[in-house]
């Protein structure tokens, strides 16, 4: 790649459906000028998440879809390479949200510097980062769990269900997650500590389940949708929190739901047991939440409390296949393209 020229991957269509290869262009452009109080960056780590989906549609959500012809949206971790602000020099590495690109100019004011000798600087991408306060904010603020409840978290593996389970058990309550797969269900047991994991291929894993949490559920951070919600639904206790902060099994959908309207039924019951249901984006959180979680999760990593996994995929170009591979469960970890 020459250094002259910015490596970016740019929206070249809207998917219908499933996401494929040929909705993404790879495409070079000029490195950008920067002005003052900018600063150039080459991007060192790219984070992909399940919300890039959404960005990809035109239908209306809580943020601006990605224009067709767009570099496509994401949090990277950068060096600085050229600064025209004070604040930053060549050398520095920062949190950006620079996107699918090898360059870019941002503004300094948008920049937070990492301490590589403080925590691997990929973790401001996952545990230390957007799907570290995702867990943290929604489940200490919308959940609020308490010593002895049940915490069911689904995507267990993932960076963010991981991290619920765990703050819950650090909060005193049993952590019980969902996860794909014998290899992904041992590793939330034996690494991250779950008091018990429930494969969802499982064709019983609704028995499975209920057999796991005797007591019902306190606590459901929904972050999937699809068959494991149905699970959940029936074991939800009187006054059960529900944080809801994605619903992955849905995104690749298209068109109407099938089957009957199952609206009254969730409403009588979120009716009859007095159920808090809560939709939120974490960002509503960041400017009260966001420093807490910074010096909280850090001493819990230093003192292992909380584990975290990372899936680093090498090479830009590998992005667009990386990240339907997301969309379909098959990363193990915080998934981050390396540049």
């Amino acid at each position: 790649m020459s250094q002259f020229e910015n490596t970016r991957i740019v929206l070249a269509s809207r998917p219908e459906g499933r996401p494929t290869p040929q909705n993404f262009r790879l495409e070079q452009a000029a490195i950008p000028a920067i002005s003052e109080g900018q600063v150039l960056l080459k991007i060192l780590y790219l984070s992909l998440d399940p919300y890039m989906r959404g960005r990809m549609s035109a239908a209306k959500s809580y943020a601006a879809a990605t224009e067709i012809g767009q570099v496509m949206e994401g949090g990277t971790v950068a060096e600085v390479i050229e600064s025209r602000d004070p604040a930053f020099k060549p050398g520095d590495i920062v949190l950006s949200y620079s996107g699918w690109q090898s360059h870019a100019a941002a503004s300094a004011a948008q920049l937070r510097k990492l301490d590589p000798a403080n925590a691997p600087v990929t973790t401001a991408l996952g545990v230390l980062g957007m799907p570290g306060f995702t867990a943290y904010a929604g489940l200490l603020t919308i959940g609020q769990p308490k010593p002895g409840e049940t915490v069911v978290v689904a995507a267990a593996s993932g960076p963010v269900g991981s991290a619920v389970g765990q703050i819950a058990r650090i909060k005193g309550a049993r952590a019980v997650g969902i996860a794909g797969g014998p290899e992904k269900c041992a590793f939330v047991r034996e690494t991250f500590g779950f008091d018990a994991v429930i494969d969802h291929r499982d064709p019983d894993m609704a028995g499975k389940l209920a057999a796991a949490c005797p007591n019902g559920i306190d606590v459901y951070f929904e972050n999937v949708g699809g068959h494991v919600w149905d699970a959940v639904f029936p074991l939800l206790n009187t006054f059960a929190r529900i944080p809801v902060c994605g619903l992955v099994a849905q995104y690749n959908a298209s068109g109407e739901f099938p089957g009957p309207d199952r609206l009254p039924m969730l409403m009588r019951e979120v009716l009859s047991k007095s159920l808090t249901i809560r939709g939120f984006i974490q960002r509503e959180f960041v400017a009260a939440q966001g420093p807490a979680f910074r010096k909280e999760m850090a001493s819990w990593i230093a003192d292992g409390s909380v584990k975290y996994k990372e899936d680093v995929v090498q090479g830009l170009e590998n992005a667009p296949e990386a990240l339907i591979g997301l969309l379909e469960g098959k990363n193990f970890g915080k998934l981050i393209i390396k540049l």
